[in-house]
C-alpha cells in the first residue's frame, strides 16, 4: 500500500507534467484549447468521470461553463450558475474546496449534474493573484471520498490554471482591442481639395486604450474632425470607443454645430453607458476652408501654426467630459484657418508624462509643430515627444494643413 507521503510525491510529479503543459500553452494556445488540454490531464490523473471549468463573467455575477470533459452538455447548453448558489456557486462564494458525497440528496443548482448520474463532486476555486477567475470541479459516477492529497493536488492545479487563464485572456483581449481599434480608425482619410492630412497612432506600453480620431465629409460640404479618448484600457474601452464613434457620426448628420453634436453624444452616453467617460474634441471645417468651429468636452486644445509664426494652443473653453453629467450649455470656438496654416489634434498620451506637467507637454508640442507639410511635421512631433521610449498611454495624432486657396464650387483648386 502506498504511504501518504509517497502518494503526495507521486501527485507532485504528475503536477510537474501539468506545469509543462501550462508553460507550453502560452506559446500557441487559446484559453479554451488550453483548458481542454489541462482538463483531460486532470481527469486522467485523478481517475474521475467528469471535469469542468466555469469562468466568472465580466459582471462577476455568474459562472459560465467554458470547457467540460465527460459532461460536455454543460458547455453546449451554455450553463450559467449564479455566484453563491448551488455547488459551483458555493465554491466561488466561499473560495475554498467543497466536497459533496451524495449528489442526488444535495442542493444542486445545475440539474445536469444529477441527470448525468454523478454521485460525488469535488470543487475548488480558480484564484490568480488574489482574484477569483472561476471554479473547477471533478465528479464520479460511483461514490468517492477524495483524499487530502487529491484535494491539495486539485487546488495546486487550479492555482496554475487560474494564472494561465488570466494571462491568456489578457493577451486575447489586448489582441481583440487592438484589432477593433484598428478597424474603427480610418485606414484612409478623405481626399479634400486644398487640405493635406497626416496621422499617427501608437498603442500604450501597458495596454490598448480607447483613443480614436476620425475625419469625414458632411452633406453640407463641410469636414468633420474628431479626436477622442475613452477612460480606461483594454477591450471594454475599445468597445465603448466604437459605440461613441458611430453615435457621433450619426449626430454629425443632424447638426453642423460641434457643441450641439457633443451635447447629443453626452445625452446618449449618460443614458446607455452611465459608467463611461471620455474626452472628445469635435471640429467642423467650412467648405471654403477659411474657418474651423471647435468644441471640446474636456479634451486638450488643438495647436494652431500659422505661416512664419510660432505654434500656439487654441485659447478655448473646455466643457464637461462626456459622461460626467448634463451640461447646461456647450461652447463652440471659431478659429480662422488662413492659407498655409496647420492644425494639430492629439490625445493626452502625447503630452502627459508622470514626471512632468501637461502644460510643459503642450509647450513641447508647440515647439515641434510648424506650418508645413503634415507628414514632415508628424515625424518631428513624434521624434520630439515620443523619442525612443514607448509612451505609457495611447497616442493619437492628426494634422490638418491648408495648402492654399479654397477650392472652387466643383471641388477643383483655383
Amino acid at each position: 500500500m502506498e504511504r501518504p507521503a509517497d502518494a503526495l510525491a507521486s501527485l507532485a510529479r504528475k503536477l510537474e507534467n501539468i506545469q509543462a503543459i501550462t508553460d507550453e500553452a502560452f506559446a500557441h494556445m487559446g484559453v479554451e484549447e488550453f483548458l481542454d488540454t489541462l482538463l483531460a490531464r486532470v481527469r486522467e490523473i485523478l481517475d474521475v468521470d467528469t471535469a469542468v471549468v466555469l469562468l466568472l463573467d465580466r459582471g462577476e455575477r455568474f459562472l459560465e461553463a467554458t470547457v467540460a470533459k465527460g459532461i460536455e452538455e454543460e458547455v453546449t447548453q451554455g450553463v450559467h450558475v449564479p455566484v453563491g448558489e448551488g455547488f459551483a456557486g458555493r465554491v466561488a462564494a466561499e473560495r475554498r474546496p467543497v466536497y459533496i458525497a451524495d449528489v442526488p440528496t444535495a442542493t444542486i443548482f445545475n440539474p445536469l449534474l444529477v441527470q448525468r448520474g454523478l454521485r460525488s463532486l469535488l470543487g475548488v476555486p480558480l484564484i490568480g493573484g488574489g482574484k477569483l477567475v472561476g471554479v473547477m470541479h471533478v465528479g464520479t459516477l460511483a461514490p468517492r471520498r477524495f483524499t487530502t492529497e487529491e484535494t491539495e493536488f486539485l487546488q495546486l492545479a487550479a492555482a496554475r490554471i487560474a494564472l494561465a487563464v488570466q494571462s491568456l485572456t489578457s493577451r486575447a483581449e489586448r489582441d481583440g482591442a487592438m484589432e477593433l481599434q484598428r478597424s474603427l480608425i480610418p485606414s484612409r482619410l478623405p481626399e479634400v481639395p486644398g487640405i493635406e492630412m497626416a496621422t499617427r497612432y501608437r498603442p500604450g506600453k501597458e495596454s490598448v486604450g480607447g483613443d480614436w480620431y476620425d475625419v469625414f465629409e458632411l452633406p453640407s460640404g463641410e469636414i468633420g474632425i474628431v479626436m477622442g479618448d475613452v477612460a480606461g484600457h483594454g477591450l471594454p474601452s475599445a468597445v465603448i470607443m466604437g459605440r461613441m464613434r458611430s453615435a457621433l457620426r450619426s449626430y454629425a448628420l443632424e447638426s453642423t454645430d460641434p457643441a450641439e453634436v457633443l451635447g447629443k453624444l453626452n445625452r446618449k452616453m449618460m443614458h446607455f453607458e452611465p459608467d463611461a467617460t471620455a474626452t472628445v474634441l469635435y471640429a467642423v471645417c467650412d467648405p471654403a476652408l477659411e474657418r474651423v468651429r471647435v468644441s471640446s468636452a474636456g479634451h486638450p486644445p488643438p495647436v494652431l501654426a500659422l505661416p512664419g509664426r510660432p505654434a500656439e494652443a487654441v485659447d478655448m473653453k473646455f466643457d464637461l467630459l462626456i459622461g460626467l453629467g448634463e451640461s447646461l450649455s456647450r461652447n463652440t470656438k471659431v478659429v480662422d484657418l488662413p492659407p498655409g496654416a496647420l492644425m494639430c489634434f492629439y490625445t493626452d498620451g502625447l503630452v502627459e508624462r508622470r514626471d512632468d506637467s501637461v502644460d510643459n507637454g503642450v509647450a513641447r508640442l508647440c515647439d515641434a509643430v510648424q506650418a508645413g507639410p503634415p507628414e514632415r511635421v508628424a515625424a518631428a512631433v513624434m521624434s520630439a515627444l515620443i523619442g525612443r521610449e514607448p509612451a505609457e498611454d495611447d497616442v493619437a495624432l492628426l494634422l490638418v494643413h491648408r495648402t492654399g486657396d479654397a477650392p472652387n464650387a466643383d471641388g477643383s483648386l483655383p
